[in-house]
């Protein structure tokens, strides 16, 4: 028999290798490629050696009723799951440490099990008696959800099995080993393995599982990419440490929308919800100051609205600085160049600071506008109108391009008392009611209009 071949595997982007090298030539990520046992392909366990059963084939105009929803009464975490907790579904939640991950997890169950569905919270990284304490801290200690500590994937499913849940909390993925993997817990091989056997199990018997994921210095999910592609659902738990509000965002979602977000604020008896995040991202805005635009977004189905901040100050160095927080760094220094060539103003010898008030993370390019709005006040020092927020998307040209859902975003700033709003000027968009219109081509008559020079 062939002496079986060692495989060498991305984990980034999953590329095999023949041998061990520091870089992936599939993606250029360093230090990903890791050793993996090989598959035995010995007299008779190959694909060929036996015939398969054949598999019942549909036609696509074949209709089958949505699947049945559990809410579990937060209405945040129902509106990023895409209106509650499939039966059978795998759902990721990733995370940096400390951030609230547990907490959450935690609240949900009790939620599910207050709502009437049986849920268990199985960990592999606190003791059942730190377990009870969150749970009493957090004013969840009536709750009827039952713990377990264990990190033996085979004990775990047999419990599973046996006590057949509508809901399942694994905390984390990263703490599971199998026996049949001959590697530390949180390896590779390991991470695989357990998720495969646990969404299986998922789908198999109907519960719905929840995976926590640890993730890297790069904010990306610890462990083989392929696991997130075996799940339903991948939320990642976004915020700073030295805010209070917690961003859930659904960044992939079989069974609803991808992109939506579920907003709360850390409290001292946990997670509470945010119903109006615009509302609250806007609270702490006082009288109009220079560097400071409100941008009217959307994150899913939801508009948004944030304050986008700027300071531009002189520099004595060789390289001015360009920090960036909450933004796209490259789209920064892309509308900074804009700004340069096409419209005369120079940022050389400056440094430019930006910050997106609250830990909000913009991404959308319907962003560039309200970022060239705050870096102009910055440099001039000239205050932005109090009343006015501001969208549209910036190309090299300079001009300016519309963006989706206008209305959405110009009703939710006309909700929080906004007055004015500068748009692109071929935006569909309706100016009725207290809302004042002013449509802008470029960012050359931008800069003219708001601040008298261009």
């Amino acid at each position: 028999m062939a002496k079986p071949v060692t495989v060498f595997t991305c984990t980034a982007c999953g590329a095999n290798h023949r041998k061990w090298s520091g870089r992936c030539d599939a993606c250029g990520e360093w230090n990903s490629i890791t050793e993996e046992a090989p598959l035995s392909q010995g007299p008779g366990r190959g694909l060929g050696a036996q015939r398969g059963r054949v598999i019942p084939l549909g036609a696509l105009s074949a209709s089958e009723p949505p699947p049945p929803r559990t809410p579990s009464g937060i209405d945040e975490l129902d509106r990023v799951l895409g209106g509650g907790l499939v039966p059978g579904s795998a759902i990721l939640v990733g995370g940096d440490p400390g951030i609230g991950k547990s907490t959450l997890l935690l609240q949900a169950a009790a939620a599910f099990a207050r709502a009437g569905a049986s849920a268990v919270y199985i960990s592999g990284e606190e003791a059942g008696a730190q377990l009870r304490l969150r749970a009493q801290r957090l004013d969840l200690a009536d709750a009827p959800v039952r713990l377990g500590t264990e990190t033996a994937l085979r004990d775990i499913l047999t419990t599973l099995d046996a006590e057949r849940p509508d809901v399942a909390v694994i905390d984390s993925i990263q703490t599971l080993w199998s026996d049949t993997v001959e590697a530390a817990p949180g390896s590779v091989g390991q991470v695989r393995a357990a998720a495969h056997e646990l969404v299986t199990f998922a789908k198999r018997s109907g519960v719905a599982v929840i995976l926590v994921g640890h993730v890297t210095k790069d904010g990306q999910i610890a462990g083989p990419r392929v696991v997130e592609h075996m799940v339903d659902t991948v939320l990642y738990f976004e915020g700073e440490r030295g805010h209070q509000f917690r961003i859930l965002r659904a960044v992939k979602n079989r069974f609803g929308p991808s992109g939506e977000i579920g907003v709360f604020e850390m409290t001292g008896g946990g997670l509470a919800e945010v119903a109006n995040p615009s509302a609250l991202f806007l609270s702490e805005r006082g009288q109009p100051s220079p560097g400071s635009a409100v941008f009217a977004g959307i994150e899913g189905t939801r508009p948004v609205l944030t304050e986008i901040q700027a300071l531009v100050a002189p520099t004595t160095l060789a390289s001015p600085r360009r920090t960036v927080v909450g933004l796209d760094s490259g789209r920064v220094s892309t509308i900074l160049a804009v700004l340069e060539a096409r419209c005369a103003v120079p940022f050389a010898g400056l440094d430019v600071f930006l910050n997106v008030a609250g830990g909000m993370r913009v991404a959308e390019p319907a962003a560039d506008l309200a970022i060239a709005a705050a870096l102009l006040s910055a440099r001039e020092d000239h205050a932005l109108p109090a009343e006015s927020v501001f969208f549209g998307e910036i190309s090299l040209s300079g001009a300016l391009r519309p963006v989706a859902q206008a209305e959405n975003r110009l009703k939710e700033a006309r909700k929080l008392g906004f007055s004015h709003a500068i748009v692109p000027a071929g935006q569909k968009a309706d100016g009725s009611g207290d809302m004042r219109l002013d449509r802008v081509s470029d960012l050359t008559g931008f800069v003219g209009e708001t601040f008298g020079a261009g």
